[in-house]
């Protein structure tokens, strides 16, 4: 360590935040008389501010402090500075001072260092109890400043009062987005919640921002033991804190006393800023889990300081354990339209699931037309969930325009097709949720898993010897599972095997079983693109039988332009058959 000279603050430097008016007022107060200092008890007590006739030589010297303080850094004489100083300055306005603050002194030293230095991105961190209004209309609209400030907030009834510490107070003009408001809204807060928040919001924008030098407004009124702040941040609390900020701006930082009430609260904290200031590590923080009204809180802030930060991720801070009950998913949702659907249109009926890891991944996902069990021709179709294509109102935030946003689902036009042709249907949807209990098993494929519990103790049981295999998307690679695994039987009744596949990988049969990549060769249809990566392969066309290709990349627009080929190629399939004396 070594300590810095200090000297008082220049007219000319004080001038680049405050006005001139405020300069003499200020001034003025040295040539006060004891009974002018009693006369004037309500003025100064209506701006929360204690008088005496040395106050503008303490106020001048506190603000020169900070500015040598940050030069120092700026400079590179040091690379880290703590001005341990009073009057604190974040409260002062550059027209009015205010809340124990004469003159703003990060604010000025700020500007000084803009001024006199090649540092000109700078972040103010203030993790004082109350909101730095000073310090944010100083830069309010510059873009050159990020100022952060974590502060009881009440509703805008503490302490400076009023709306200017929301968290939609993020700045006017070019400066918009550079003003971030974390505000909570009671007291209490503890270690768990500042950390969040500096997880969640703090160094996240300080990360895009990338400041070259970090001022820390370093009030301690939100420490254990300081009755004003009614807050419980520890020394630990502090040290991760300044720890955090420390990794930014190549390690330049610049720690300024501002606020705090108590002063065994202020000692510790202070040490133990210091220890880090020093390069020392942080003691290690006990286990600790954030409040639900600071979870609250910070995912609000995100949502609005998204607008402006690209690294803010609002789901991410999202108080999910809250909302969870009164929630449904979207897959949910379409797994309830799509059960509506079938039935009302089709009178298609939920296949009751019996196996515990079957019921949590596939319930209401297996649906059948009622004429299932005598049907001499049954059509099995495996697929996914179809698209859904959303229009925004707002890319910025992702707001959803519902009249202009719709579910694509390829699925209806072959439903269709199936039902009216006099085809009995299966209708598979193999979307699979993790499991909700950890004692199931978790099998490598559960598409697969599902086919084949189908197969076993529905499809053998009914009375079609006429089965058409369609799979769409990922569903191919189920469907062939269930070929791997049921070959003699499927060889037996299925008449023809259609793979949709898109631009994913085309599912093979295994070289090991010979008669049924032969069966498969003479039975089989497969949908691809045109510039599909399967045609690179020398080999491709001997493992599959007709091939056909199209311009159309996405899965949901090939099974639609592909429709009239599977139909007569079902069609010629089912001839086949009949003129075997299969049927």
């Amino acid at each position: 360590m070594r300590r810095l000279p200090i000297r008082p603050v220049t007219r000319e430097e004080a001038l680049l935040v405050h006005s001139v008016a405020l300069w003499e007022k200020i001034l003025a107060i040295n040539s006060m008389t004891e009974e002018d200092i009693v006369d004037s008890a309500a003025y100064y007590d209506e701006l929360s501010l204690y008088v005496h006739p040395t106050t503008p030589f303490c106020a001048k010297l506190s603000a020169g402090g900070v500015i040598e303080a940050a030069l120092a850094v700026a400079r590179g004489e040091v690379r880290k500075s703590f001005a341990i100083v009073r009057p604190p300055g974040h409260h002062a306005e550059p027209d009015e001072h205010m809340g124990f603050c004469f003159l703003n002194n990060v604010s000025i030293a700020t500007k000084v260092v803009q001024l006199r230095t090649s540092v000109k991105k700078i972040m103010i961190l203030d993790w004082d109890v109350h909101h730095g209004n000073g310090t944010q209309r100083a830069f309010y609209d510059n873009p050159s400043v990020l100022y952060i400030s974590l502060h009881r907030y009440e509703g805008g009834y503490f302490y400076p009062n009023g709306p200017f510490g929301s968290m939609v107070s993020c700045g006017q003009g070019a400066g918009l987005g550079y003003s971030v408001n974390i505000p909570w809204p009671e007291k209490g807060m503890k270690d768990a919640d500042y950390i969040l928040a500096f997880q969640k919001i703090v160094m996240p924008i300080a990360l895009e921002f990338a400041p070259d030098l970090v001022i820390i407004s370093a009030g301690f009124d939100a420490a254990e033991g300081d009755t004003l702040g009614e807050c419980h941040v520890t020394p630990t609390g502090y040290a991760h804190m300044t720890h955090m900020l420390s990794s930014l701006a190549n390690g330049r930082l610049v720690v300024a006393l501002e606020g705090g009430y108590n002063l065994d609260a202020i000692s510790v904290s202070a040490l133990a800023v210091a220890r880090v200031v020093l390069g020392e590590v942080p003691p290690q923080l006990e286990p600790m889990v954030a409040s639900e009204v600071a979870t609250e809180t910070i995912w609000h802030v995100a949502l609005e300081q998204s607008k402006y930060w690209k690294n803010v991720d609002p789901k991410a801070c999202e108080p999910l354990e809250e909302i969870e009950p009164i929630t449904f998913s979207i897959p949910e949702l379409l797994k309830a339209h799509r059960q509506d659907y079938l039935f009302r249109t089709h009178k298609m009926l939920e296949i009751p699931l019996i196996t515990e890891g079957l019921i949590d991944r596939f319930s209401t996902q297996v649906a059948c037309t009622p004429d299932i069990m005598e049907n001499q021709t049954l059509i099995v179709f495996v697929h996914e969930f179809g698209n859904l294509r959303i229009e925004l109102d707002s890319a910025t935030y992702c707001d959803v325009n519902l009249e202009h946003s719709y579910l694509v689902d390829c699925s209806k036009q072959l439903i269709t097709w199936a039902v009216t042709t006099g085809y009995a249907l299966l209708d598979v949807n193999v979307f699979a949720k993790p499991y909700a209990k950890s004692k199931v098993r978790t099998p490598e494929n559960p598409g697969t898993d599902v086919l084949i519990y189908l197969w076993d103790n529905y499809i053998q049981l009914t009375a079609a010897r006429r089965v058409i295999l369609i799979g769409h998307g990922p569903g191919c690679e189920a469907l062939m599972g269930l070929m791997r695994n049921r070959s003699v039987g499927i060889m037996r009744s299925v008449r023809a095997v259609i793979q949709v596949v898109g631009n994913h990988s085309i599912p093979v049969t295994p070289g090991d079983l010979p008669n049924l990549r032969k069966w498969y060769y003479e039975n089989s249809l497969v949908c691809i693109p045109t510039n599909h990566v399967a045609f690179r392969d020398k080999k491709f066309m001997r493992k599959h039988g007709q091939v056909m290709t199209c311009e159309e990349t996405k899965p949901i627009k090939l099974i639609i332009q592909a429709m009239p080929l599977i139909e007569s190629f079902v069609v010629k399939q089912l001839r086949i058959t009949a003129v075997n004396g299969n049927s």
